[in-house]
């Protein structure tokens, strides 16, 4: 029986329907979720992310996903996206110092960086610390798309960069990952990345 991928919509991302088709074209089986009863029925859980950090708390705390998600999260193998990634920060600075998830000891702030903002286009990544999420990938490029960053020392599973700054790309914590970049926008390397969280 295939897995249940629940994919968590607060209202900001819009990215969900290319993660979706991406999931599926990978082998899993996608359910949204949009009320903390579903997380129950879920083996695993993606954190899409498009949108504000500040806007992303607000709407998980609104829909009343905020509790039930960290306990979910606590528990099963999960997958942040980008923004997703970063809201499972102590803390974001983007519009104001916002609270975030609090399941990766890390802040999230702008990329001071010495080119244009946001940072755009395909990318390496350079592993630090292999895991299964990213097994297969060391030499593939993936798509970025972020003006904010997060700034993390003990989690790290890669590093890339941008514009002479180094940053964290991709994160592994326990059942947690995520990643800054969009692998729903990277091709076949995005596609083995959702197979290999698939195969955890």
């Amino acid at each position: 029986m295939s897995q249940v991928i629940g994919l968590i919509n607060y209202g900001i991302a819009g990215n969900i329907h290319s993660i979706k088709k991406a999931i599926k074209e990978a082998g899993g089986v996608v359910k949204v979720i949009s009320v903390k009863e579903e997380l129950k029925s879920v083996d695993k859980i993606v954190l899409p992310g498009v949108g504000s950090f500040k806007d992303a708390m607000h709407e998980l705390k609104s829909d009343d996903l905020f509790d039930e998600l960290k306990k979910a999260i606590e528990t099963k193998p999960t997958l942040g996206i980008c923004l997703g990634m970063q809201i499972l920060s102590t803390l974001g600075f983007e519009y104001g110092k916002t609270e975030g998830l609090n399941l990766i000891d890390a802040e999230v702030k702008p990329m001071l960086v010495d080119a244009k903002v946001p940072h755009m286009g395909f990318g390496n990544i350079q592993i630090v610390k292999s895991n299964k999420l990213l097994e297969g990938l060391e030499n593939e490029e993936f798509y970025f798309m972020h003006s904010y960053e997060m700034v993390n020392y003990t989690d790290i599973a890669t590093l890339s960069n941008y514009g002479g700054h180094q940053f964290v790309s991709a994160i592994h914590k326990n059942n947690l990952y995520g990643v800054q970049f969009h692998p729903e926008k990277s091709r076949e390397a995005g596609i083995k990345l959702f197979k290999n969280f698939l195969e955890l």
